[in-house]
């Protein structure tokens, strides 16, 4: 049912790789717990919270297009 409305994709990994930083040294230039980030680089994560998206977005110089991806749902 929930697929019915699509997804969202977190590309935090990707942006790690690009800015050349590691999941620790995010965890530390963003004041949050390591095991958080790696939710968010495996997408393990069930509600977004706008606080952890903005001081994301804040260390890593990036917009927010640039972590979160909506895919349509295929079905209408």
């Amino acid at each position: 049912m929930e697929n019915n409305y699509g997804s969202i994709e977190i590309r935090l990994n990707e942006l790690l790789k690009k800015k050349g930083l590691s999941k620790n040294k995010l965890s530390y230039k963003a004041e949050m717990n390591w095991k958080q980030i790696d939710n968010y680089c495996t997408n393990n994560i069930t509600r977004l919270d706008v606080f952890v998206l903005c001081k994301l977005c804040t260390v890593l110089e990036c917009k927010i297009e640039d972590l979160l991806v909506f895919h349509p749902s295929e079905t209408k």
